[in-house]
């Protein structure tokens, strides 16, 4: 019996030290896997969106897939300067400032919708003389614009279709030797079809971004031209074609963002702006080749510009245009003697151009010239001409690269940005350009037996400017410019009086440039 209990008793601390060593089992088992949640959280949804940063430093928000995106943009051109103005007696401008000007503070967004749609909203609260210039009241108490002044402040406001596009293989030479030959070099291609206020195409400097010119202003012969009928703050419809070697491209016109258009002046109504709208258009086309090492760029194109539907002024009962320009720089909004006045009886113009360009390394080469011709109801027709040449060199080795949708250059992209930590100074670039603008048409000899007034002359001036630059360009971003400027202003007072009212000048500006 005592044999058998102590059996039992031995079994039963068995079974115990099972049931303990279980009981150990589930514990760990417990602590290593917590029970299940009987509502668990579902898991996180994937990022619908990403932000992204361009090659430019542009800030964007994306999608996932990249085919919509919004993004930021401005730029900020602040120039300072000074002129050593030389008038002649007769000349009503004897005096003009030096000081400062926010040439162009722009803002706004560009994007992208569904991979095909390209869009841009660009508002310009560019200073005083320029950009966003408000209204006065004159002394025939008509309202006016201040000085170089638009009362809008839409720079660009558009909508871009650009969903046509492709890849073409390039046919193959026959190959000299056996073995595989090189892949076929591939030719891309686009399109664009477009509509709203946006910058023009036409002609090459006007095609080349502000944030790459060479100079802080574009040559006088070219902002003359481009006025009529194409230029910035331009509301224009149409479309363009690019390849890797050739461009196209068509628009209509309209008036500029902010011009008056509305019928509802009246000759008892002086006070009241009353103008109908312009309505032009332009075509362009051009060609460009580029070396297999990307070293070498040549360009060439040409292109017509047409004022199909002058402005009529209500009030006046007149068919209003004028061409003038500032002196290639624009400290002081008044400085402006090259002008034809308002010519008020013109029924039609058209400019015709013809434009070249190089990129070779480090040095750069552009030109352009322009043919003015102005129909008009009750005089001559009018014809003006002029252009430019510039040259450039960038010291430290960089180039400008292609710009294929705009069959334009690039501008200077610097190898080592300016860094005192890392030691890099940026790009530096010297530049000269010679201009001229001849204003002057059907004007009497004075010295001959036979001078005197020729009805529907124009003396608006000739116009000659030697420019020479300096360009810092610190980073992507920012970039510092010299400009010192030679200029010659001959002018004949009327068409009537041979006196010269024109001037001498030399001017030195710099400009403080942000963009992105």
């Amino acid at each position: 019996m005592e044999a058998q209990i102590n059996a039992l008793q031995q079994e039963l601390r068995a079974v115990k030290s099972k049931v303990n060593n279980a009981e150990k089992t589930a514990e760990k088992a417990y602590a290593a896997a917590p029970p299940a949640v009987k509502n668990p959280l579902p898991p996180p949804a994937p990022p619908s969106g990403v932000a992204k940063m361009s090659p430019g430093n542009r800030p964007s928000i994306c999608t996932i897939d990249g085919q919509n995106c919004v993004g930021l943009t401005a730029r900020l051109h602040f120039d300072v300067g000074g002129y050593d103005y030389r008038p002649n007696t007769g000349n009503s401008i004897q005096h003009v400032d030096d000081g400062v000007n926010a040439r162009r503070a722009r803002f706004g967004v560009l994007g992208t919708f569904m991979g095909d749609w390209n869009y841009g909203l660009v508002l310009d609260s560019g200073g005083t003389s320029d950009g966003h210039g408000g209204t006065i009241a004159t002394d025939t108490g008509k309202i006016g614009l201040l000085p170089g002044g638009i009362i809008s402040t839409i720079q660009s406001a558009f909508v871009s279709y650009q969903g046509i596009k492709g890849t073409v293989d390039v046919p193959r030479p026959a190959m000299p030797y056996k073995g595989a030959p090189p892949p076929a070099p591939v030719s891309s291609w686009g399109t664009a079809l477009e509509v709203g206020y946006m910058d023009s195409f036409w002609s090459l400097d006007e095609a080349t971004s502000s944030n790459d010119i060479m100079f802080l202003e574009r040559a006088s012969a070219q902002v003359i031209a481009s006025n009529i009928a194409a230029g910035d703050f331009r509301s224009q419809a149409g479309a363009r074609y690019w390849s890797d070697w050739l461009w196209l491209g068509a628009y209509a016109t309209g008036p500029v963002t902010g011009a008056v258009h509305n019928g509802t002046g009246s000759s008892s109504a002086k006070q009241t702006p009353s103008a109908t709208e312009q309505w032009g258009g332009y075509a362009r086309g051009a060609l460009h080749w580029t070396s297999n090492d990307k070293l070498v760029t040549v360009h060439v194109g040409g292109g017509a510009e047409a004022l199909f539907k002058s402005i009529y002024d209500r009030v006046a009962g007149t068919h209003p245009l004028t061409f003038s320009d500032r002196p290639e720089i624009r400290i002081d909004p008044s400085f402006t003697i090259l002008s034809t006045g308002g010519l008020t009886d013109v029924r039609h113009a058209q400019v015709y151009n013809v434009e070249g360009a190089a990129s070779v390394g480090p040095v750069f080469f552009q030109g352009e010239y322009f043919w003015f011709n102005v129909d008009r109801f009750f005089n001559p027709s009018a014809r003006f001409e002029g252009g430019y040449a510039q040259a450039s060199w960038v010291i430290t080795g960089e180039s400008r690269t292609y710009n294929n949708p705009q069959a334009a250059f690039n501008g200077v992209v610097p190898k080592d940005p300016f860094s005192l930590k890392g030691g890099g100074w940026g790009a530096w670039e010297i530049a000269g350009r010679y201009s001229y603008m001849n204003l002057n048409d059907h004007l009497p000899n004075f010295s001959g037996a036979g001078g005197g007034a020729l009805g529907g002359g124009q003396p608006g001036g000739k116009q000659q400017v030697t420019t020479v630059g300096l360009n810092w360009y610190v980073n992507r971003n920012m970039r510092f410019m010299l400009d010192y400027l030679h200029g010659k202003i001959d002018k004949t007072d009327t068409v009537k009086n041979p006196s010269d009212v024109g001037a001498k000048f030399d001017a030195v500006a710099l400009r403080t440039q942000f963009a992105f």
